[in-house]
C-alpha cells in the first residue's frame, strides 16, 4: 500500500484503470494502512542531488498551476522522513503560487534526473513561513539555497511519494554532468598527445 495510490486513486481513477483492465494491478497499492509514505535513504539521496523541481498548485477556480524551481543541489532540504523544505526567494512578482496556497496548502513536486532518466512524484501539503518566525529553520535552509532576496520559508509535509519508470525520458546533461563524463576523456586525450610529442622528439634525434 501507499499513501500516494490512496491519494491519488479517486473514484474516477479507480473507474477508469477497472475499464483499461488495470485495477485489479492497482487495488494491490491500495491495501494496508492508510499512513503517508516516509522518505527513505534512496529517496532522501535523490532529493539532495537535484537542482531544480515542479511544484503543482491549485486556484479557488479549481484550475492548476506548475511553477519551476531551481538552486544548487540541495537546496530543497530533507528535514526528516516526512519533511521536505526550501528558502524561496523573490521571482516575477506574481505570486500565484503563494496565493494559491493561501486557499488550498496541496501541492505536488516533480523531480527529474534527467541524465539517468528517473523521476519522483511527491504529494504534500506546504505551509509558507516569514523568515522572521523561525530563524533556527532559515539559517538550517541557507546552506545550500537559491540566490536572490529571501521572502519566505516553504515547509512540505509529504504524505504519498512515486517512481516513475525511465519511458519517454530524454537524457540531458547539465554542464557538471557533462564535464564528469568527459574529463577521462580529455585526460586521455592529453596523454596521447604527450606521448605523440615525446616519440617526434625521439625521430628528430
Amino acid at each position: 500500500m501507499t499513501r500516494f495510490a490512496r491519494i491519488a486513486y479517486t473514484d474516477s481513477v479507480r473507474d477508469v484503470q477497472e475499464r483499461n483492465g488495470s485495477g485489479q494491478a492497482m487495488l494491490r497499492q491500495l491495501d494496508g494502512p492508510d499512513e503517508p509514505d516516509p522518505l527513505g535513504p534512496v529517496e532522501q539521496q535523490f532529493i539532495a542531488e537535484r537542482d531544480s523541481f515542479y511544484m503543482a498548485t491549485v486556484s479557488e477556480s479549481g484550475w492548476p498551476y506548475i511553477q519551476h524551481r531551481g538552486g544548487p543541489p540541495g537546496f530543497l532540504h530533507v528535514l526528516d522522513e516526512h519533511t521536505v523544505a526550501f528558502a524561496d526567494v523573490g521571482g516575477n512578482r506574481q505570486f500565484i503560487t503563494t496565493g494559491n496556497l493561501r486557499h488550498n496548502d496541496r501541492v505536488a513536486l516533480f523531480l527529474m534526473d534527467y541524465a539517468h532518466r528517473t523521476r519522483l512524484k511527491l504529494l504534500g501539503r506546504a505551509r509558507w513561513q516569514d523568515v522572521d518566525e523561525t530563524p533556527a529553520l532559515a539559517d538550517r535552509l541557507a546552506r545550500p539555497r537559491t540566490d536572490g532576496r529571501l521572502e519566505r520559508l516553504v515547509t512540505i509535509t509529504v504524505e504519498g511519494l512515486s517512481w516513475n519508470c525511465p519511458k519517454h525520458i530524454t537524457p540531458r546533461f547539465t554542464p557538471a554532468e557533462l564535464d564528469e563524463v568527459l574529463q577521462p576523456i580529455r585526460d586521455e586525450i592529453t596523454r596521447l598527445r604527450e606521448a605523440n610529442r615525446a616519440l617526434t622528439a625521439e625521430q628528430k634525434e
